[in-house]
């Protein structure tokens, strides 16, 4: 049986380059938009078509989804750095929102059925009651996490009128790389623990920042719910088969694993992992940060056959480590 063509917007980027390998090796065609301004050409599938440009070029996008027949969507494409959000509150309603809604619209008009949307846990703001439902009231803090809803509520509406369903995921911290070595996070400047803490390991920072040791947790460091990218990437291939499966039923599923660790448990656990011990320097704490995000994931455990295979620190810890490693060895090679 033939499978439909997927579009992923963003597919040269962190997230997106793993769903990309992912679909490519579940059989699917897959056709990658991507404007490069973050994402890197290297970081696609050699299997996928690549096209270079926005989500927001509807003459572009039009003719990619009619040219390619392409039957689903998976949105990566967006800014995703909370406090240049709050910064630059206008890049991020022009980025996630504005060009969200402009894809939306091609979508429908060129007869896409299935959309899936890379969404965020800052959709709940500063929860009360923690782990976190989907249920839970979203009440975002900061620009990101409102131009992220917005595109949900989009979606919602879109698909009331439209013959469009949707799963919005909602992701947790995401951390690791691919385990085979064939992608990883990339970009430069990340602001993710688990990425600085191992950039701190191979040398490439003099230490690690701690915002924040007076949190009301065991060790007074903010807990977060880390979850490894390839697992993520599986949940975005079995929310796409959900979709196909019942046309008219959508979703918004958190994406996490359920338990949390706090900043020193990462770092320790980085410690353990490389056998070296990284500096550490407290700070203040950073405005807007939650003292815990975890997910409780029983509702995609029970609407998608999906289940954790990375679901382990240590190992998350190693593959990004791997990457990183292999990233230190791109940059010699490119320097010599």
């Amino acid at each position: 049986m033939t499978k439909l063509t997927v579009m992923v917007t963003g597919g040269a980027g962190y997230i997106g380059s793993h769903a990309v390998l992912a679909l490519l090796d579940a059989g699917y065609p897959v056709v990658v938009i991507d404007n490069l301004v973050t994402g890197f050409r290297w970081a696609v599938d050699e299997r996928a078509a690549f096209f270079q440009g926005s989500i927001d070029d509807e003459v572009l996008v039009r003719e990619t989804l009619r040219q390619h027949q392409v039957g689903a969507i998976m949105h990566f494409a967006g800014s995703i750095i909370v406090p240049e959000s709050v910064e630059k509150p206008l890049k991020y309603y022009k980025n996630n929102t504005a060009a969200s809604r402009s894809l939306i619209e091609s979508a429908v008009e060129c007869g896409v059925r299935h959309f899936i949307f890379s969404s965020t846990a800052a959709t709940y703001g500063m929860p009360d009651v923690v782990p976190i439902t989907e249920d839970t009231p979203t009440r975002p803090i900061n620009p990101y996490g409102e131009s992220k809803l917005m595109t949900e509520k989009m979606l919602r509406d879109v698909s009331a009128a439209h013959p469009l369903n949707y799963c919005a995921l909602r992701y947790f911290n995401v951390a690791g790389a691919d385990p085979q070595g064939r992608t990883g996070q990339s970009t430069a400047g990340a602001t993710h623990l688990i990425k600085v803490a191992v950039e701190a390991a191979t040398g490439k920072r003099s230490h690690v920042s701690v915002y924040g040791t007076d949190y009301p947790t065991a060790d007074g460091t903010g807990i977060r719910d880390y979850i490894h990218v390839s697992d993520l990437a599986a949940a975005h291939l079995h929310a796409l088969e959900a979709l196909i499966a019942e046309p008219q039923r959508s979703y918004t599923l958190n994406c996490g694993y359920g338990r949390g660790f706090s900043v020193l448990e990462v770092l320790n656990a980085v410690d353990r992992v490389t056998n070296m011990t990284i500096e550490r320097r407290m700070e203040a704490r950073r405005a807007g940060d939650p003292p815990e995000l975890v997910a409780d994931n029983s509702a995609i455990l029970a609407a998608l056959p999906w289940r954790p295979e990375r679901d382990d620190l240590d190992t998350i810890i190693q593959d990004a480590l791997a990457w990183e490693r292999k990233l230190a060895e791109r940059r010699e090679a490119e320097v010599a």
